[in-house]
């Protein structure tokens, strides 16, 4: 696609003729399949299997009630709100409630990534390790390093395209989570219909989880982070053929592959990794390795290495292409970033931004080579990422309640029966999350509660607040798009 940044020096006719050229580009066609593919990609993990594997078949519970109360409002809604306008998530909030709001939740949509990205590559790099030599799973120099060196390279594919982004996120979930899933999954089943016993009780009493405390519930906010990003690819409607029709198909089929995806491995490996010994980096490599070696299959375990770290990466690439679009687009149209940031590459991708991320990220990543205790940093910033994205989903609920009552004739492929119930359960779920968030997860014991508490809150305020905030006060009115002004001037 051709690039959209028009020259200033440009004839005046000569600029129409441009941005005219530029609408008029065809965008690549996704199926809804491949865009399901895309969102299950984006969304589910092997990843999270180990923080819910310790608490053995109680995981169903704890991977069911987050996807009643979170997944499927959150699914149900953003199909609606696709289905009748483009543009995402800042459009949705936009025309429900405000285009300042409508900026603060693309922002943070994209914000949360800052903090993502790290952890995501984290696990990356502690899978390596295991294969390579498991103490480098603990060491931050090594962990950095393996950070920035993805990051980057997942920069460079990016910016080649949206084309070549679908087949290789598509592609990284079937080759890095679908299959390994699967046959973890069948070891295991294998593994108990030999007569072994399972590591972890599997009878009716063990269903519910023990309680211990408010503390005990802060894993649970880590589900919340786990199914967050079901509307994040809905700036990719316009590229399906009947978006009003397909979207909600893609979604659905998304949702069913994310519940398999997250519930089942974490089963399998509860059936053969003692609970007191899974790592929560490494533990889906624990089972591969146990399952592997018992089967005398050893070989294969840097296979799945391999296969996981490429599941990673094509959710990497994935969230590199959704929010920071989202973002490009609102701040074309109405200047809410620096000229700078609104480039595009020959490709039409925004690739100032993600290398301006990328350099956030970079200074994150050297934290993981300053602070001795790596579990400790990946807990803090998954908790912050979760923090910041929960604004997302509190303007999204609010702004479709709205919608339905100030735009109820407005065409929408699909209508979620009992809106208002449906964003309530939402909006309520969303807000406990946010509330549990602050409480230290019981890894902390030893550690300041107070200060844990100062530096979540504070970046949550800083990263989902203050910035936002600052850009909407600065901004000005030759920050917008020579396309987006002469679009308004031709209007009036």
């Amino acid at each position: 696609m051709a690039s959209m940044d028009v020259p200033a020096d440009m004839p005046k006719r000569a600029q129409t003729a441009q941005a005219a050229a530029v609408r008029a580009t065809p965008a690549p066609v996704l199926t809804w399949v491949t865009l399901a593919l895309m969102t299950t990609a984006s969304v589910a993990s092997l990843r999270a299997a180990p923080t819910m594997a310790v608490y053995g078949l109680a995981c169903v519970f704890l991977y069911l009630v987050p996807a009643i109360v979170f997944l499927l409002p959150t699914a149900l809604v953003s199909a609606e709100l696709a289905s009748g306008w483009n543009g995402g998530v800042y459009r949705w909030v936009s025309e429900g409630l405000s285009k300042p709001l409508g900026f603060l939740a693309v922002w943070c949509q994209f914000a949360m990534t800052i903090f993502y990205y790290p952890s995501l590559l984290a696990f990356v790099a502690s899978t390596i390790a295991y294969v390579i030599d498991p103490s480098l799973a603990s060491n931050g120099l090594y962990t950095a390093i393996v950070i920035m060196v993805l990051y980057w390279t997942g920069v460079w594919v990016s910016s080649r395209g949206t084309k070549a982004l679908a087949g290789l996120s598509s592609w990284g979930l079937i080759i890095g989570t679908l299959v390994p899933g699967t046959i973890l999954v069948v070891l295991g089943i294998v593994f108990l219909g030999q007569g072994n016993p399972s590591a972890a009780p599997m009878t009716a009493d063990h269903l519910l989880p023990q309680w211990t405390g408010l503390a005990s519930l802060v894993l649970i906010v880590n589900n919340f982070l786990s199914y967050s990003g079901m509307e994040m690819n809905a700036v990719h409607v316009s590229s399906l053929k009947d978006p009003a029709k397909e979207y909600p198909k893609s979604m659905f089929l998304a949702m069913g592959l994310v519940l398999l995806i997250f519930i089942l491995p974490a089963l399998a490996i509860s059936w053969v990794v003692p609970a007191d010994q899974t790592s929560l980096t490494a533990g889906v490599m624990q089972a591969f390795n146990a399952f592997f070696s018992y089967f005398h299959i050893g070989w294969m375990t840097p296979i799945a290495a391999v296969m996981l770290v490429a599941a990673s990466l094509g959710g990497m690439l994935t969230w590199l292409a959704g929010p920071s679009k989202g973002l490009l687009e609102i701040s074309r149209s109405e200047g809410y970033l620096p000229p700078y940031l609104q480039k595009l590459n020959k490709y039409g991708i925004q690739q100032n931004i993600l290398v301006t991320q990328g350099l956030v990220t970079t200074v994150i990543a050297l934290m993981y080579a300053l602070i001795p205790n790596v579990s400790s940093v990946y807990w803090i910033f998954s908790t912050i990422t979760t923090q910041v994205y929960l604004i997302v989903y509190l303007l999204m609920f609010a702004a479709a309640v709205r919608l339905r009552k100030t735009q109820p004739d407005h065409p929408r492929g699909y209508r979620v029966p009992a809106l208002r119930l449906i964003c309530t359960v939402g909006l309520l779920s969303s807000l406990a999350a946010l509330a549990i968030g602050f409480v230290p997860p019981s890894q902390f014991g030893g550690s300041s509660v107070l200060s844990y508490v100062l530096f979540i809150g504070g970046g949550l305020v800083v990263l989902g607040l203050l910035i936002p905030y600052a850009f909407l006060k600065f901004r000005k009115p030759g920050w917008r798009s020579a396309e987006a002004a002469a679009g308004e001037g031709s209007a009036s």
